[in-house]
């Protein structure tokens, strides 16, 4: 089954990609590498939740943000890749979560950018990994994901 196929199979959907909010570019490709910037849980052009993990956003729903940011990353590389079936790994993730500083959840967070990954491309989604706490990101976002993936 084909990346598109299990995504829509979860109910979801690429949405747009998120125009960048400073002077870079969404994603870039070189090679058969492609590095997206780091995207922020923008879901119909608001951020989801804003503050951070452990005060103002809970767990469970900074693992959402984490998810929605992935799904961004995937617009953002399949925007240069040919298209979202045109991805044949996920190499690496970095997922930064602003959170208080007695909070040590990052990896749970994380986990919702992960979880989805896996789903949508199967063993093929299995990647490297870091799970970094900030003290703040862009906009007051919770969670920011950044991906290199393979393409074909």
């Amino acid at each position: 089954m084909s990346p598109s196929a299990r995504l829509a199979d979860l109910g979801l959907a690429l949405p747009d990609v998120v125009p960048p909010l400073a002077a870079y570019v969404p994603a870039s490709r070189v090679g058969d590498l492609v590095f997206t910037a780091g995207q922020v849980p923008m879901r119909d052009g608001t951020l989801m939740n804003v503050g951070k993990v452990g005060a103002d956003v809970s767990e469970s729903d900074a693992h959402a943000c984490a998810q929605q940011c992935a799904l961004n990353a995937l617009a953002a590389a399949a925007s240069v890749a040919g298209g979202l079936d045109s991805i044949k790994q996920v190499i690496k993730v970095a997922v930064y979560v602003a959170s208080t500083p007695d909070f040590t959840g990052q990896p749970a967070v994380a986990n919702g950018a992960s979880e989805l990954l896996g789903a949508v491309f199967g063993d093929a989604g299995q990647h490297a990994r870091s799970a970094v706490g900030a003290v703040s990101l862009p906009l007051d976002a919770p969670v920011e994901v950044e991906l290199v993936v393979r393409v074909a």
